[in-house]
């Protein structure tokens, strides 16, 4: 899978509105076929800042940042932010999480 964890630098008189903001773009990217998740944090250490951790099939990739709405939030959402986004993008020979083996809840 494709596991791609990006900080979005929100301009502060957006930060609370963020998650309204983005809303239609999360939602059009999870019913996206191939996509694994898309979800968004805020950060606890500045509150201007949102974590999006996200996953696709290996072969989803392409059909995401072609789609209609990327492209729509590719020149709708710059606005909103401090800055260009920070991005961690890994390909991984796995499906789904892993559970955390340091740690163990029974």
């Amino acid at each position: 899978m494709i596991f791609i964890v990006a900080k979005w630098p929100i301009k502060p008189e957006f930060a609370d509105q963020w998650p309204e903001l983005v809303a239609e773009f999360t939602a059009a990217t999870r019913a996206e076929p191939g996509n694994k998740w898309f979800e968004w944090s805020r950060s606890l250490e500045d509150p201007n800042t949102y974590v999006l951790v996200e996953a696709f099939d290996d072969d989803a990739a392409e059909a995401h940042v072609t789609s209609a709405h990327f492209t729509t939030a590719t020149s709708e959402l710059p606005k909103y932010l401090q800055r260009t986004p920070d991005i961690v993008n890994f390909s991984l020979e796995q499906d789904e999480w892993s559970q955390l083996g340091e740690m163990s809840v029974d």
